[in-house]
């Protein structure tokens, strides 16, 4: 059997997004101050929120890790508030919170409907998002820059075609000199179909953000760490992160931790077996208890991002 088949990307048919349905648009994002903001709040909500704060009156990190969902609520102005706000000192995601924010900055809309599209292969074929995202990745990684970075310095550089850039979270914390690092896995993002793609470039510039991320999280004693709807990525980033730091000698002992997700794991401080399904939900273990095995607190919030993410502004800025 010959093991070094590929399948060349030579011939893929792309699309132009122009004209596309959107179930995202620019419209209907939700922004503080204009959003009905629904009741919610969990036992241990009201302390977060406190350690929160004093991290920050400390000078401490508070680094916000995200599932591209937080995106396609619309929540983008929210993430923007919480580090104009001075709260949120790193934001982290996968690669399809850049695309979905890539998306909304240049076309005003994003998620396309997947049902319909995978049946003739025209799933994620978009030309402008595949041609500039991966465009935007190889510039920046030929000159040692980080994912997020690379992305955002393109949209400056070209606000022409980003008429929505005040919306985009990635380019709104570059300015704001916050690091939006993405962590990517190869093959599971659209502009990984594109026939331009250099995984290479997606590599090397994911792995730059990676190294920023341990920065910030061998600086957390003393500060928080939140993850909103990331079942994998984000937990598995943040506890190799967190190996890294403790194992070159950082202290992050005293840490706060919170995953917030729709998943409902009854008492999730309770040792469980494996013969729990609880057992193999990253979050519970990577997040909420290992990390602070040995101090600090870590939650589970059950909630849609819709409620929690507006409710922690709200409580922070107003409460």
């Amino acid at each position: 059997m010959d093991t070094k088949r590929e399948l060349s990307f030579e011939g893929i048919k792309t699309y132009s997004a122009r004209g596309r349905v959107n179930l995202v648009t620019i419209e209907n994002l939700k922004r503080p101050g204009k959003y009905s903001v629904p009741e919610w709040n969990q036992e241990g909500f009201d302390e977060l929120v406190s350690r929160i704060k004093q991290a920050r009156s400390g000078g401490q990190q508070v680094i916000l890790s995200m599932g591209a969902h937080v995106i396609k609520c619309g929540l983008g102005p929210y993430l923007i508030a919480l580090m104009r706000e001075g709260y949120v000192t790193h934001l982290a995601g996968n690669g399809a919170c850049s695309i979905h924010d890539f998306e909304l900055a240049y076309l005003g809309g994003t998620s396309e409907d997947v049902p319909t599209a995978i049946e003739d292969g025209s799933f994620g074929m978009w030309e402008e998002t595949g041609a500039w995202m991966n465009e935007a990745i190889q510039m920046g990684a030929k000159e040692g820059m980080g994912y997020g970075e690379a992305l955002a310095r393109y949209v400056d550089e070209r606000p022409e075609r980003f008429p929505y850039r005040d919306d985009c979270v990635f380019y709104q914390a570059w300015k704001m000199g916050i690091p939006a690092t993405y962590h990517i896995t190869m093959g599971t993002d659209i502009i990984h179909q594109h026939p331009s793609v250099d995984f290479g470039a997606l590599g090397a510039a994911s792995g730059v953000d990676f190294h920023r991320m341990c920065w910030s999280v061998a600086h957390l004693d003393g500060g928080v760490y939140m993850n909103f709807g990331s079942a994998v990525t984000g937990p598995e980033v943040f506890l190799k992160a967190l190996s890294i730091s403790r194992n070159l000698g950082y202290d992050t002992f005293r840490i706060t931790t919170a995953n917030f997700d729709l998943i409902d794991l009854g008492d999730f401080r309770r040792r469980i077996g494996y013969d729990d399904p609880h057992y193999y939900y990253r979050p519970r273990k990577n997040i909420v208890n290992r990390p602070v095995s040995r101090g600090g607190m870590g939650w589970h919030f059950v909630g849609d991002h819709q409620a929690t993410i507006p409710n922690l502004y709200e409580k922070l800025t107003r409460g």
